[in-house]
C-alpha cells in the first residue's frame, strides 16, 4: 500500500513539474475558465427569471440591497433605492413634462455626476434609446452626432449649457437642463419638477426588449469621417457587465470611476460592472492625478478603472504618503504600456494588473488575468473550447502590408496567421456578437464586414486592430489600421481633422496622421500641411481654430510643411512613409512645428526642442 501511494505522489510530482515546465499558465487559465462558466451560468439563470437587461439588472438589486450604496459622488452618497426612486421621478417628468416615449432617441450631454445615471435609467425606463455624447466635441460634431442618432430631444447637464448656444437655433430638437432653473428661454428644465414627482416606477406599454435589439447609442470615431453613432445591443450591454467580476472585483468592493460615462468602459463596464456585483462605484467627476491617491484613501476605494494614459500620469506624479497608505488590490482597464505597468506595481504596492482589450461596436475582448506584463489576454486551450463552442470565436487573418486589407486565396477565402505573426482581428456575427451598425451611416457598417472569410455567406465583424498571439498563447496588441489613431485615450479620426484644417485659407491641402512619441501611450496627432503661394504657415490662427472646431485631444501636436503630398494613381494619400518618418528634425528635411499650447501658436521645432520633448522636459 506504502509503494502504491509512493508511487502515486512521484507520478503527481512529476506530473506537476511537466507542467509547470510545459504549461505555466495552466491552473491560471483553469480558474479564469471556470470563472467565465460560473459567470455565464448566473447570467443564463438570471435570464430564465425574467432579468434580461442592463436596467432589469439594475431594479433586481434595488430590490435585493436597496439600502447599499451605489454612488458616492463628492458629499453625495445615494444607495441603490435611492437611484432607482430618482431614476422614477426623472422618468415621470420626462414623460410627462417633455413628452417622450417608448422609441423616442434622447440624446445626453452630461458629466460625470449622480444625474448622468439617474437621467439615463430614468430614460431607459420609458423605453427611450439613450445617445451618450462626448462633451468635449464641437459645434459641427455636436451638429452631426445629434442629426445621425435622430434625437428626439436633448438633455444637458447644466455645466454644459454653453456647449449648445451654437446648435440650439438650427437643432430642430427639444432641450432640457439637470438644473432648477436656465438663462435660456428655449431651454426647459428637469429638477424644479422632480419633488412632486412620483418615485414609484412608470407604467408603460413598452414590450419586453429583445436582446438583439438596439439598447443605447455611443459614439466612436469608427475609421474616418466624423464620430459615428454605434448601436449597443441589449445583449451586448448585459455581456459588458460582467467585466469587473471577470477581473477579480466582488461585492464588498468599492470601485473607483474616473472615466467619462459617455464612454463604454465607464458606464457599461464601470457602472455596469458595479451593479453586477452589487458593488459601490465612487464617481469622480474628472481624473485628477494629484487628488487620485488621496481619493482612493478617503473613499476606501479597492477597485479602479483605467486607461493607459491614466496609470502614465499617476507614475510622472511627485510621490505622496498616499500612495502606499492606500487599499487598492485591483486596477482593470486597457492601453497600458508594459515600461509603464512595471513602474507602477513598482512603486504603487501590490495591486493586481488586469489589462483587457474591447470594442464599442462588437462583444469580442480579451482580458489578460495572469501577471505577465504587456499582453491584453491569452487564447489559451480553455478559453479556446469556452469561445469555440459556447460564445464568441476569433481568428486572426493575414493581410497585406500596405492596404490591410485580408489576403484572400485563389478561392476567394482568407488565410489565418500563424503564432508569432501579426494578424488582423476578426469575429464572426452572431447571437452573442451583434452588430447593429452605425445610426445613419449604411456605407460604414457595411465596411465594418467581412463576407466569405472562411466559407461562403459567413460574415465576420473587421475589428481593424492587428494582433499577435505568441507560442506562450498569450496575446499582444500590434497596431490600429485605418486613418485613425488613440491619443490622450480618445479615439482621434484623421478625416475628421483633415477637414477642419482645409478650412483654412493659407492651407491647400493636408494629411493627419498619428506618431509615437516616447514615453506616451497611443500616438500624437501630426500633419503634412501644402501651403498655398503667397501664403506662410499662421500659427496663432491655426490654434485660434482648433480651440473652436476640435476638442484638444484631436489637434496636431505636430506640423511638416511641404510643397506637395504623396499621393496613389488614385489620388489616395500615401502616409506610410510620413509615420514611419516622424517628427524628428534629423529626419524629416522639411520645415517642423510644434503646438506650444501656453503661447496659444505653433512654434518652429528645433533640434533642442525635440530632445527636450522626447526626454519628457517638455510635456505634450
Amino acid at each position: 500500500m506504502s509503494w502504491a501511494i509512493s508511487t502515486l505522489a512521484v507520478g503527481v510530482v512529476t506530473l506537476l513539474l511537466i507542467q509547470r515546465k510545459l504549461y505555466p499558465y495552466f491552473w491560471d487559465d483553469l480558474m479564469y475558465y471556470a470563472r467565465v462558466r460560473r459567470v455565464g451560468s448566473a447570467m443564463m439563470a438570471r435570464m430564465k427569471r425574467g432579468v434580461v437587461t442592463y436596467l432589469q439588472c439594475f431594479e433586481l438589486q434595488a430590490r435585493n440591497i436597496p439600502e447599499k450604496p451605489f454612488v458616492v459622488f463628492e458629499e453625495q452618497i445615494l444607495t441603490y433605492r435611492d437611484v432607482d426612486a430618482r431614476s422614477n421621478r426623472f422618468a415621470h417628468v420626462l414623460r410627462s413634462h417633455c413628452g417622450l416615449k417608448h422609441g423616442d432617441v434622447v440624446a445626453l450631454l452630461m458629466n460625470n455626476e449622480p444625474d448622468f445615471i439617474c437621467v439615463w435609467f430614468g430614460l431607459c425606463k420609458l423605453g427611450c434609446e439613450v445617445a451618450f455624447l462626448n462633451f468635449n466635441i464641437k459645434s459641427q460634431s455636436l451638429r452631426h452626432c445629434l442629426r445621425s442618432c435622430g434625437a428626439k430631444a436633448l438633455v444637458i447637464g447644466p455645466d454644459l449649457i454653453r456647449c449648445v448656444d451654437e446648435v440650439l437655433p438650427d437643432a430642430g430638437l427639444e432641450v432640457w437642463v439637470a438644473a432648477e432653473s436656465s438663462t435660456h428661454q428655449s431651454i426647459g428644465t428637469l429638477l424644479d419638477k422632480l419633488e412632486s414627482a412620483s418615485p414609484e416606477k412608470p407604467v408603460t406599454d413598452a414590450p419586453q426588449p429583445n436582446l438583439m435589439s438596439n439598447f443605447l447609442f455611443i459614439f466612436t470615431s469608427g475609421t474616418t469621417g466624423l464620430p459615428k453613432a454605434a448601436r449597443i445591443s441589449h445583449i451586448k450591454a448585459v455581456m459588458c457587465m460582467a467585466f469587473l467580476r471577470l477581473c477579480g472585483a466582488g461585492a464588498r468592493d468599492r470601485v473607483y470611476l474616473t472615466l467619462p460615462l459617455y464612454h463604454m468602459s465607464a458606464s457599461l463596464l464601470g457602472i455596469g460592472g458595479c451593479i453586477e456585483l452589487g458593488a459601490t462605484c465612487v464617481l469622480k467627476r474628472k481624473f485628477s492625478a494629484s487628488q487620485f491617491w488621496k481619493d482612493c484613501v478617503k473613499y476606501d476605494i479597492t477597485v479602479f478603472q483605467y486607461i493607459g494614459e491614466l496609470c502614465r500620469y499617476l507614475v510622472n506624479q511627485p510621490k505622496t504618503a498616499e500612495e502606499v497608505a492606500h487599499k487598492v488590490r485591483l486596477a482593470a482597464g486597457s492601453g497600458l504600456r508594459a515600461d509603464v505597468w512595471t513602474q507602477f506595481l513598482r512603486r504603487f504596492g501590490k495591486i493586481q494588473i488586469r489589462e483587457s482589450y474591447g470594442l464599442t461596436e462588437a462583444s469580442i475582448g480579451f482580458v489578460n488575468y495572469t501577471d505577465e506584463i504587456g499582453p491584453i489576454g491569452r487564447a489559451s486551450y480553455f478559453n479556446k473550447v469556452w469561445f469555440k463552442e459556447e460564445f464568441l470565436p476569433f481568428e486572426f487573418l493575414k493581410c497585406d502590408p500596405q492596404t490591410h486589407e485580408p489576403i484572400r486565396t485563389d478561392t476567394g477565402h482568407c488565410i489565418k496567421v500563424s503564432k508569432g505573426e501579426a494578424g488582423l482581428l476578426v469575429a464572426p456575427v452572431m447571437f452573442t456578437n451583434p452588430f447593429l451598425g452605425y445610426a445613419g451611416d449604411k456605407a460604414m457598417s457595411e465596411k465594418k464586414l467581412l463576407r466569405d472569410v472562411f466559407k461562403s455567406g459567413d460574415v465576420y465583424f473587421n475589428t481593424g486592430d492587428l494582433m499577435l498571439q505568441d507560442h506562450r498563447d498569450f496575446v499582444y496588441f500590434k497596431d490600429r489600421i485605418g486613418d485613425t489613431f488613440r491619443w490622450k485615450g480618445e479615439n482621434v479620426s484623421t478625416t475628421e481633422v483633415s477637414e477642419v484644417l482645409g478650412c483654412l485659407d493659407f492651407l491647400l491641402d493636408v494629411s493627419v496622421y498619428g506618431v509615437t512619441v516616447p514615453g506616451y501611450e497611443g500616438r500624437a496627432g501630426m500633419a503634412a500641411v501644402v501651403l498655398k503661394d503667397g501664403h506662410g504657415l499662421d500659427g496663432d490662427r491655426l490654434y485660434s481654430h482648433l480651440l473652436h472646431t476640435l476638442p484638444p485631444y484631436a489637434w496636431p501636436c505636430f506640423l511638416r510643411v511641404q510643397t506637395s503630398l504623396d499621393v496613389t494613381d488614385t489620388f489616395k494619400q500615401q502616409k506610410g512613409r510620413l509615420v514611419q518618418e516622424g517628427f524628428s528634425p534629423d529626419t524629416v528635411q522639411q520645415p517642423l512645428f510644434f503646438l506650444d499650447a501656453s503661447r496659444k501658436t505653433y512654434m518652429p521645432l528645433t533640434a533642442q526642442l525635440y530632445d527636450h520633448i522626447v526626454s519628457g522636459k517638455i510635456r505634450l
